[in-house]
């Protein structure tokens, strides 16, 4: 069984940020594959069901970001899954121009709070994740209005493809595992 986390944030105002991509890449992956996400557990709202085979738990925490992993450690103790194998967490990278992916079987917190509490409350970094770039702010900007701001119509068009292609790359690991999704998705 894997757990597919997007992160983001739970309020309605946050959905179509830069920094809410997780979620909308998970929400993506379910209308693909008729999951709904719609009962909350272990302070997500998840989604049950089967991808390319693999029974999934698809999640979206609702602990806002920087609070990841109080989630997600409760959901992998729940569901006893192996975190180095069985998980994969969706979540936004300013470092990579908008719509790149990049995946990783594991990796520091690279300056996102998300994952660094990810990391603090699995306690290991060992963890397969898809970033997805959002683009770096600019230089009079704020970082966190950044994050926190929408898409222009023009990046809109960019990140509905690098969903498809995101949720490609997710399928990918789950058929073929990480480091072959890496060669063909990076």
């Amino acid at each position: 069984m894997y757990i597919i986390a997007g992160l983001g944030n739970p309020e309605e105002k946050y959905r179509a940020t830069r920094h809410n991509i997780g979620f909308n890449i998970v929400d993506v992956l379910a209308a693909r594959h008729d999951i709904t996400i719609g009962s909350k557990e272990s302070l997500a709202m998840v989604g049950k069901g089967y991808i390319c085979g693999q029974k999934v738990i698809l999640a979206e925490p609702m602990t806002y970001m920087n609070n990841s992993g109080d989630s997600l450690i409760a959901l992998a103790q729940y569901y006893k899954i192996d975190i180095t194998k069985e998980l994969i967490v969706v979540y936004d990278d300013i470092d990579l121009p908008v719509g790149k992916i990049r995946l990783r079987p594991e990796g520091s917190a690279g300056g996102h709070n998300g994952i660094k509490s990810i990391i603090s409350r699995l306690g290991t970094q060992n963890f397969s994740r898809l970033r997805m770039g959002v683009g770096s702010k600019p230089e009079q900007m704020d970082l966190v209005d950044h994050v926190l701001g929408h898409f222009s119509a023009e990046d809109k068009k960019i990140m509905e493809a690098s969903m498809d292609r995101a949720c490609d790359a997710i399928e990918s690991i789950l058929t073929d595992g990480i480091m072959t999704a890496m060669n063909k998705y990076n």
